[in-house]
């Protein structure tokens, strides 16, 4: 019998895949916690929770039991006109621990489908009030999905290059710090002098597919201040910070400043479910409320609220606020500490850096972000039992709350291992 890898390699395309030059997707059979066995039997810790979703483990026992539960009673109905408790329920949880001004949910799929929800919402509202304004604003090098208002607001173009003459008008600012964040506020006031600026939508303190690159909260705010001041729409992209990554539930917990919409998915339902929500404050909400139908946001998804994936969603928020995840979240940025102190005067290591459970280093050489050099980097890891995906020169652990101790001194020092071997000075 042919394996799931040939079998694969006949009739399926693959996400973020050059198949021409990419080897057989690896077949997966089972996970368990922190780890995924493959066909042959092989085992590998999931070093990013499988692109950050499955933070409670693989095969949560609580989360199956919830879901399990719940298929026996409703697996699906349609939310347009109807409502179901999973949903009801889960809005209401999600808004406790959400930042205080966040009041009306909308939910959706996927991560992509949050921020072009939320990208509407913003553009809809200026338009509802009578004051239509159709300019974007967004960081560069952000990352915000695949959609094309998501696409539009992204700016890594080995991802949209071929679609960016159909994108929305987008003006894009560096990342803050210190030594520029007086030059972006001038550089703001003459953008919002020049046009009509809906909204800005922003990864709060770290960028993912940028290769986890992080800035400081203040910065931030003294920018969503100045264009919250000017009636700019601000758009939290949390598809990927969202539920305890950076050391508390939101990285929008961190700014005095929050924003009007917060786009969820990823972590929402725990990898079990796709799953989005987007969340808004009640005065976007009431720019929709109306008498005249034209005004109301008619945007909808076959699956929106799906009660399985509400109810997996509502036993991750059971977990997340769990003694011993919390434990277990600070005990993983004690050891990603206590590794960055150990690897930062690494010779082949040019800097490190470290939000939450989240830390990445960056090679001192310079490396494409899918060449060869990035691709061996991979095939090491995974060589020795390790799933990690480098972008670029960048090397990131974002690894689930459930990661044992000595699962995680292993991927620290696989990743020592592997950089000895294979950069040179």
């Amino acid at each position: 019998m042919k394996s799931i890898s040939k079998r694969d390699k006949e009739n399926i395309w693959h996400p973020l895949t050059q198949h021409k030059r990419s080897p057989e997707a690896l077949g997966i059979v089972r996970a368990k916690g922190s780890i995924l066995y493959d066909e042959s039997g092989r085992e590998y810790i999931d070093g990013i929770a499988s692109w950050y979703t499955a933070m409670y483990g693989h095969c949560n026992p609580h989360i199956i039991d919830k879901v399990v539960h719940q298929m026996q009673k409703l697996d699906h109905v349609i939310f347009t006109g109807f409502t179901h408790e999973p949903a009801v329920k889960l809005a209401e949880e999600l808004l406790k621990i959400l930042p205080k001004n966040q009041n009306k949910l909308f939910f959706s799929d996927n991560g992509s489908t949050a921020t072009e929800i939320g990208i509407k919402m913003a553009l809809q509202y200026h338009f509802n009030h009578g004051k239509p304004r159709n300019v974007l604003l967004a960081f560069e090098e952000g990352f915000h999905g695949d959609t094309f208002g998501a696409m539009s607001v992204s700016g890594l173009s080995v991802y949209n290059g071929p679609f960016e003459d159909f994108f929305l008008d987008v003006e894009r600012i560096p990342i803050p710090n210190s030594n520029n964040i007086e030059g972006i506020l001038k550089n703001l006031s003459s953008l919002l002098s020049e046009n009509s600026i809906a909204a800005f939508i922003y990864e709060p303190l770290v960028q993912g597919a940028a290769g986890m690159k992080m800035y400081e909260p203040a910065e931030l705010d003294k920018i969503l201040s100045f264009l919250k001041d000017n009636g700019v729409v601000l758009i939290a992209d949390e598809v990927m910070t969202g539920f305890g990554k950076t050391g508390k539930n939101f990285a929008s917990d961190y700014t005095h400043i929050k924003p009007d919409i917060i786009c969820l998915s990823k972590a929402l339902t725990a990898g079990l479910m796709p799953m989005a929500a987007t969340s808004c404050t009640l005065k976007i909400f009431e720019a929709f409320y109306s008498d005249e139908v034209g005004k109301g946001f008619f945007h909808g998804h076959t699956y929106t609220a799906n009660p399985l994936a509400c109810t997996a969603a509502l036993a991750g928020i059971q977990l997340l606020s769990s003694i011993d995840i919390q434990n277990n979240i600070q005990r993983i940025i004690s050891q990603h500490k206590n590794f960055q102190n150990r690897i930062k005067s690494h010779p082949k290591i040019a800097s490190t850096r470290q939000c939450g459970v989240i830390i990445a280093l960056d090679l001192d050489v310079p490396m494409a972000r899918y060449g060869n050099l990035r691709d061996k980097l991979y095939q090491s890891f995974m060589d020795k039992g390790v799933f990690l995906r480098p972008l670029g020169n960048t090397i990131y652990i974002l690894p689930p709350f459930t990661i044992s101790v000595e699962e995680l001194n292993k991927i620290y020092k696989t990743i020592i291992e592997v950089i000895d071997q294979l950069i040179s000075k």
